[in-house]
């Protein structure tokens, strides 16, 4: 039980002083890891022993088991984040700042080009975004549309995957975009994909590694936010890298799709002159 919940099903029971401490950590639930117990009692306006009083009535031996479960709390995706915007804009690109480094040192050349050569060469491109990973796999297909043919999004409103994994097989590749707060049955559509025979790409944070043996290739892309909401400026950044990629390994076919795209948009008066 997370600690929100087990404060707010022990709140009656707390004294007056408790209560006072349960508030402060509901305030500072996103970044109680930069307190310690006594800064947090001087902050309820308590004293120590009521804040160490108040961690066992909720379940925890100390203050730093508090803090290690508000991390795995965080580290699934959960919004929690500091309730003052003192400092908001720096620490924001400093974290965006520490994404694209540690985007960096997960990734290689080699499995960039693999990446892009399998998108490339396939007959059939599925991307699968569920839920936050959906508008990615949106932004792939507007890219990768400019430079070849035979690529789809999943699941569109109202659809289901059945139909869209049937008829795949060797030759084609599905993408899946895996970030936190997957739903329940991720890797079994994953499982699923694979299973057809189907090259499949899994890009998600860290907490999809226990994935990654279920697909042909594993791009590592972090979404750590400093704040309350994860960020997804270092997974846009990855998607334009492959898109570029797949240009690439196109060649001249690609360059002429993208004329002939472009081509269309001045007749059919889809995009501003300039």
């Amino acid at each position: 039980m997370r600690i929100d919940e087990r404060i707010e099903r022990h709140y009656a029971e707390l004294s007056p002083q408790e209560q006072k401490a349960a508030d402060t950590l509901l305030d500072r639930l996103g970044d109680l890891a930069t307190y310690n117990a006594a800064e947090l009692a001087r902050l309820s306006g308590v004293s120590k022993a009521t804040m160490s009083r108040l961690f066992r009535r909720l379940g925890f031996e100390d203050f730093n088991e508090v803090k290690e479960h508000t991390r795995s709390i965080r580290s699934s995706g959960m919004p929690l984040g500091p309730q003052s915007s003192d400092g908001g804009l720096a620490a924001h690109l400093g974290q965006e700042q520490d994404n694209l480094r540690r985007l960096a040192e997960s990734l290689d050349e080699e499995k960039l080009s693999a990446a892009s050569s399998t998108l490339a060469v396939a007959g059939t491109v599925l991307l699968l975004g569920f839920r936050n990973s959906y508008p990615l796999a949106l932004h792939l297909r507007q890219q990768l549309l400019q430079c070849r043919k035979g690529v789809s999004v999943a699941p569109q409103p109202g659809q289901s995957l059945g139909e869209e994994l049937a008829g795949l097989g060797s030759g084609d590749v599905v993408v899946f975009f895996g970030f936190r707060r997957r739903p329940a049955e991720f890797r079994k559509v994953l499982q699923a994909a694979s299973s057809t025979g189907a090259a499949t790409i899994l890009i998600g944070d860290p907490s999809a590694r226990r994935l990654a043996a279920d697909a042909t290739l594993w791009l590592e892309c972090p979404v750590d936010g400093a704040h309350a909401f994860d960020s997804y400026a270092a997974a846009m950044s990855l998607v334009s890298v492959l898109a570029n990629g797949v240009l690439l390994v196109l060649g001249r076919a690609g360059r002429e799709r993208v004329r002939e795209v472009t081509g269309l948009f001045d007749s059919l008066g889809e995009i501003e002159a300039r």
